[in-house]
């Protein structure tokens, strides 16, 4: 698949790595840059999504998302892992929890830029879930630039894979190509952020921000690696 990414914060916070263990599943190792771990809330946009070389269905190929994730590796190399994602489209969600096997939520959002700040709003609304959300007000404050090789800035963001669980025990891949991050310094004011509740933990302090305006993406679909039975 091939889409474009708008408008995206990295808000990054330092979690004791025990917080974290329990969410990941066998045949991941947890990944610590000099001894924390770190979760990630990223809201953005999408558009263009597409299968590559066809064109964007109407209706179902731009919309708001927001992601909690953390980081591991799998034979020493990095990947993402995600607590949960969540997004407007319903096919989108549907799609990505069938085929991808990703924990997508349905959420009522909006997403607004006022000039060179971004409002954006997110409440989940997946039944039987909890209600969790996010509200706040983001943008950059400085020129992109790409993170330096060692940093934790490049530890952080340039990570070309995905790595998630399935309900049939298998351990699947997801590969992603991009140029490297156009990152620049940002400011937040975030009103409200819970999503990381469900998961018997709190983001506390303030967070290691970072803005990019455009990024091109392609995604291929999951790769099984291993049998977690």
């Amino acid at each position: 698949m091939a889409q474009t990414w708008h408008d995206l914060l990295f808000a990054h916070w330092p979690v004791p790595a025990d917080a974290l263990r329990g969410v990941v599943p066998a045949g991941l190792d947890l990944d610590v840059f000099e001894g924390r771990a770190w979760v990630g809330v990223v809201p953005f946009r999408m558009s263009g999504i597409r299968l590559r070389f066809l064109p964007p269905v109407p209706g179902v190929s731009a919309f708001p998302e927001i992601n909690l994730r953390t980081y591991v590796t799998r034979r020493g190399r990095p990947g993402v892992f995600f607590l949960s994602l969540d997004a407007t489209n319903p096919l989108a969600v549907w799609t990505a929890r069938r085929f991808f096997r990703l924990p997508y939520y349905r959420a009522r959002m909006s997403c607004r830029n006022e000039g060179e700040r971004v409002a954006y709003e997110s409440r989940r609304a997946h039944r039987g879930f909890p209600v969790v959300g996010f509200r706040g007000s983001y943008g950059p404050v400085g020129p992109p630039a790409q993170a330096l090789g060692g940093s934790l800035e490049h530890w952080l963001t340039e990570r070309y894979c995905l790595y998630t669980p399935g309900s049939d025990g298998r351990l699947g891949i997801g590969e992603i190509l991009h140029d490297p991050w156009p990152l620049q310094p940002a400011e937040a004011r975030i009103e409200h952020n819970d999503l990381a509740s469900p998961f018997g933990f709190e983001l506390q302090g303030p967070p290691l921000l970072h803005f990019a305006r455009r990024l091109e993406v392609r995604l291929w679909g999951l790769e099984e690696v291993a049998s977690l039975k």
